[in-house]
């Protein structure tokens, strides 16, 4: 009998990998409807316009804005929706529009939503819940991803979606839940309506929260370890301010009401492990040690 197939998913869980500090860093977001198959490169393996996804990545790149691609579950036809996004640090927001054709894509003024500036299309003020189910780029988002989007859909039909990758394979299933942008990882398909429901109520489900996406993964970590500390789990209880960083000790100050705080920690290594299932070697992921949580 041959040996099970290597799951990053089910390696990183048995290590018991903490999950703070672990979100993507992005604050610029556009999200077009595509009911795929994406391949393993969602913007030039997709079946998208010839040129197309080469030249929408490249802008965005230049912008700071990340694409995905984004289709309902189980869809086989696209429906031409189209949102931009600013998670942060300032106030979030989303717009929508409808897209006759993805290239029309193109027309968007990337560069001012990389700056974080609204464009001037529908305002939309649900929020949006993505599932990566990317299984081409890593088998677990699929394996782990689909059934997951599958259960979100049913009780949140409108807010969720099925995405492409969006980082952090090893902990599948992975949902980012707008206009925030917080990741939550290892959420199962008994989890995901709890952790929808709890942050479309205001709250963060901490058993699953890796991190807010406008802010730097050491600041995540920072921040997962003082809501633990206080017990704060509403989505407006913590408010970045500012950092700094000196060699691997970083120093993050956070507003809670009216009292201001410092989480110190040091940025750490890992042993070098392979962390997707398409991964060709081995890296160490950064480990986040608190020093201290104190008043400012």
């Amino acid at each position: 009998m041959s040996a099970p197939a290597f799951r990053c998913s089910a390696e990183s869980l048995a290590r018991d990998e903490p999950l703070a500090g672990t979100a993507s860093t992005v604050r610029s977001w556009l999200l077009l409807e595509h009911p795929g198959p994406w391949g393993v490169d969602a913007f030039v393996d997709a079946r998208l316009p010839e040129g197309f996804g080469a030249e929408l990545r490249g802008r965005c790149r230049a912008a700071g804005v990340r694409p995905l691609l984004i289709r309902r579950v189980g869809a086989t036809a696209s429906g031409g929706a189209c949102f931009v996004m600013r998670s942060g640090p300032e106030p979030p927001w989303i717009e929508r529009t409808t897209l006759d054709r993805v290239e029309a894509a193109l027309g968007l003024d990337l560069t001012a939503l990389g700056r974080g500036e609204r464009l001037g299309l529908d305002a939309h003020v649900a929020p949006l819940f993505l599932v990566c189910t990317h299984g081409r780029h890593d088998p677990c988002c699929a394996e782990r991803g689909r059934p997951l989007a599958l259960a979100l859909s049913r009780e949140f039909p409108e807010e969720t979606w099925e995405c492409s990758h969006i980082g952090g394979d090893r902990f599948a299933g992975n949902v980012v839940a707008f206009p925030y942008g917080l990741y939550f990882g290892r959420v199962g398909t008994e989890d995901g309506p709890r952790v929808a429901a709890a942050y479309a109520a205001g709250q963060i489900d901490m058993a699953h929260f890796r991190g807010r996406s406008c802010e730097p993964m050491p600041v995540q970590a920072a921040e997962h370890a003082f809501r633990l500390e206080q017990g704060l789990d509403g989505v407006d209880d913590v408010v970045f301010v500012s950092a700094e960083r000196s060699g691997d000790e970083v120093s993050a100050t956070f507003r809670s009401g009216e009292e201001r705080i410092v989480v110190r920690l040091v940025v750490e290594r890992s042993e070098p492990r392979v962390l997707t299932c398409r991964s060709s070697g081995e890296e160490p992921p950064p480990m986040y040690r608190i020093s201290a949580i104190e008043p400012v």
